[in-house]
């Protein structure tokens, strides 16, 4: 709490800096994106390419999905510059585009699996 004003600031745990407050054109962008990682397919999806590249036909396989379904849920990834892609001769592999995808995923599997459900504290 600022002692100043009375008022609760909200701090990033893994900065220091004080949340920001957000323009709508960047609230929208942020909740589309939250949407799109709402689709448990595409979650799984991202969660296969959290390790080493991974090309269609192994994350289809791994997940049990359709090559034609796991193309279309990678195309609105790409969009959504979760997913970055890497052409390796006549295959493309992906991956997560960058550290910040990285932390939200793990932090949130965390949160998942380590919280209780019985916890009446919070």
């Amino acid at each position: 709490m600022n002692i100043s004003t009375g008022v609760h600031v909200l701090v990033n745990l893994h900065t220091g800096r004080p949340a920001p407050v957000l323009e709508d054109d960047i609230s929208a962008e942020l909740a589309d994106l939250f949407r799109l990682l709402g689709d448990g397919s595409r979650l799984r999806i991202i969660l296969a390419c959290l390790g080493e590249p991974v090309c269609v036909g192994d994350i289809a396989e791994k997940l049990g999905l359709s090559s034609s379904l796991v193309s279309h849920h990678l195309r609105l990834l790409r969009a959504a510059r979760v997913l970055q892609f890497q052409r390796r001769g006549k295959q493309v592999f992906y991956s997560v585009a960058d550290k910040h995808i990285r932390c939200v995923l793990f932090d949130m599997v965390d949160h998942v699996v380590d919280y209780p459900e019985d916890n009446e504290d919070a």
